[in-house]
């Protein structure tokens, strides 16, 4: 049997492995930003170089350019590497632009409440 060196665990179970290669990070608030990482600290804080948001709204989506990202750690959810030779997305995904996917995340969002507050009026009828 043999043991990993110090070093491996260290690389193996950190973000030091991640280091300048494209991420795909996923927030606590639901966003997924693409970048490089470029730094990082004890706390998962996080240095995205390149960095975009990428919004998904049904078949549309959009990447929006952030410049330089700072991450905080408490915020992520999940991290992983893009495979930069692959199609990050399935063909039948549409780019559009950042106007055209803001207008269909407020349609999202506007539908979400009104479900909501329809659900809210119809409590009476539940006799559970």
């Amino acid at each position: 049997m043999s043991w990993a060196s110090p070093e491996d665990i260290y690389t193996s179970t950190s973000l030091a492995s991640y280091l300048d290669k494209k991420l795909l990070v996923l927030l606590r608030d639901g966003r997924k930003l693409l970048g490089i990482l470029r730094s990082f600290d004890q706390f998962a804080n996080a240095v995205l170089e390149s960095a975009c948001e990428r919004a998904i709204v049904g078949d549309l989506y959009c990447d929006i350019p952030l410049g330089l990202y700072i991450i905080r750690g408490e915020n992520v959810v999940l991290i992983g590497e893009l495979d930069v030779d692959k199609e990050e997305l399935p063909p039948h995904m549409t780019r559009v632009s950042e106007a055209d996917i803001r207008r269909a995340q407020k349609a999202e969002r506007d539908s979400t409440d009104l479900k909501g507050s329809m659900r809210k009026r119809m409590e009476f009828l539940d006799m559970d």
